[in-house]
């Protein structure tokens, strides 16, 4: 069975897309902004601060679909400047140091939105118990 599970921003409408699909133990979580449910970003200028929300925002969407952060199996980062890479390790690292999934970090030109610095998205499978 596939699920969809949506968090209501004015995002999903326009886009026509869903936060994220669980597949049986497929988990895959869309590629994720610091914007809260009013719209406003959290952290401008701050790319330690938004990392750490948007993967609060991401394990949400896990929990919801059935899945924990231990799950992930890969993530995948797009920040707007490389040079800043330590800033957004800091807070991988606090949300994934003992589950270590593969990980990919790319730069990009811009995001959606001039004052996101970075978006990340997640790939995870859920663990029999």
């Amino acid at each position: 069975m596939r699920y969809r599970y949506g968090t209501g921003t004015t995002w999903e409408d326009k886009v026509g897309y869903s936060r994220a699909i669980r597949h049986g133990k497929v988990v895959e979580v869309a590629g994720t902004v610091a914007v809260n449910g009013d719209g406003n970003l959290i952290g401008e200028g701050d790319m330690y601060a938004q990392a750490v929300y948007i993967l609060k925002k991401i394990e949400r969407a896990l929990h919801e679909a059935g899945a924990s952060l231990k799950d992930v199996i890969r993530t995948r980062t797009f920040v707007t400047d490389i040079s800043r890479w330590e800033e957004f390790a800091r807070a991988h690292n606090e949300f994934f140091d003992s589950v270590r999934p593969v990980a990919t970090l790319v730069e990009v030109s811009k995001l959606i939105d001039a004052r996101m610095l970075i978006e990340i998205e997640v790939s995870a499978i859920i663990e029999e118990n």
